[in-house]
């Protein structure tokens, strides 16, 4: 059979998978990212039925979703929201940073798995997913809640620190010197410092270049930009998808929900490309026998995200109720713990890096939003009482 039409039978069919299984998690409701990544493993390496063909466009696009679930992220922010909230929750930031870092390095640690590895394994248990996050505060109206402005900081304190760990971590992978690393890391808070001067100073220009009022003129101009700065970026030893963030925020106002409309669903579709990929690359073989770890350390993990939810809320004056939605809103683990963890497993760190992080995904991205609808409830009653 013809090249072409075994790679459109093969993502065809991959697409429409993903859609009965998002049909299926709406239905639930529950979070469509371990349906999907279940899929990968079923169709990836070991699985039922492994797919050869595709795999190649697939893992481009699977690139591309990073970027624009990042690009869409940073479109709800506006330079100066983004600084000032910065200032505000750096000390909670720092706390969310040393309480979660630290269970995946500790875990590395001690199965004697090396430091590399451990830094890896601190950088899958650190970060929230956003996207996950995003849809739970949206899905419970939890919007216009008073903690939110608090939860959406930390967010964007976790996104800023990957630009600076990512480096790190790309630099330890490769095996380069401790010098490499730090030139590495400079020049990854140089790109990040300049672009949010850029936004800052110069963004009413930016929005000017990419303003039209035709939606297609509109999409392309935003994805092209994204696309630009996101290979640079790459190219200065800075995450592609910290530079597409980065360009969503130099953008604000109604041209920002413009493009956020437009993007949306060319988002999701890239988006659980992106976590079928991750799926392809994992052994469902490996994923039992860490089984029980990852079951552990994903508890300890929800707790180190309540205490860092109650703590930076409390600080914002907020009541116990909205501490609860807070450290209940950062559990879901989903994009930055995968990009990890398959930059980790594709240096060849250890073969069960990738089984325990995809199965440690596999249980945050489920039970966080799940847990969010079971104990709203309770968090009704308590600020009532209060």
């Amino acid at each position: 059979m013809h090249h072409t039409a075994v790679l459109f039978l093969e993502f065809g069919a991959v697409l429409l998978g993903l859609g009965l299984l998002g049909a299926l998690a709406l239905r639930v409701g529950i979070s469509p990212i371990p349906l999907y990544l279940i899929a990968g493993l079923a169709f990836g390496t070991g699985g039922v039925l492994p797919l050869a063909t595709s795999t190649e466009f697939i893992s481009t696009g699977a690139e591309l979703g990073v970027i624009l679930l990042l690009l869409t992220l940073g479109l709800e922010y506006n330079a100066d929201e983004l600084v000032t909230s910065l200032k505000g929750n750096a000390r909670a930031g720092v706390v969310d940073l040393v309480l979660n870092a630290a269970p995946g390095a500790i875990c590395a640690l001690l199965l004697g798995w090396g430091p590399v590895a451990a830094v890896a394994m601190a950088g899958v248990t650190y970060a929230t997913s956003s996207g996950i996050t995003a849809k739970v505060l949206s899905d419970l109206g939890w919007i216009g809640n008073r903690e939110t402005p608090t939860v959406l900081s930390l967010l964007v304190f976790e996104d800023l620190t990957m630009a600076i760990y990512l480096p790190v971590l790309t630099t330890m992978l490769a095996g380069l010197s401790l010098l490499s690393g730090a030139i590495a890391v400079g020049i990854a808070l140089l790109t990040v410092t300049v672009v949010l001067v850029v936004a800052l100073r110069f963004g009413r220009f930016i929005e000017a270049f990419v303003s039209s009022p035709n939606s297609e003129v509109l999409l392309l101009k935003v994805v092209g930009l994204a696309l630009l700065v996101a290979g640079l970026a790459q190219q200065l030893n800075v995450s592609a998808a910290v530079g597409a963030f980065l360009v969503g925020i130099a953008l604000s106002g109604e041209l920002a929900e413009d493009a956020q409309a437009l993007l949306a669903p060319l988002r999701d579709l890239f988006a659980a490309v992106f976590f079928v990929f991750f799926g392809f690359q994992t052994d469902p073989g490996k994923i039992l026998p860490v089984a029980g770890l990852a079951t552990l350390l994903a508890l300890v993990s929800m707790v180190t995200k309540l205490l860092t939810g109650a703590y930076a809320a409390r600080r914002a004056g907020i009541a116990k109720a909205g501490q609860a939605r807070a450290g209940i809103a950062l559990i879901p683990r989903g994009e930055f713990n995968i990009v990890i963890a398959g930059l980790a497993v594709g240096a060849g760190v250890h073969p069960d890096l990738g089984a325990l992080a995809a199965a440690y995904v596999l249980i945050l991205a489920a039970f966080g939003p799940l847990a969010a609808k079971l104990v709203q409830p309770l968090i009704t009653a308590i600020a009532k009482r209060a």
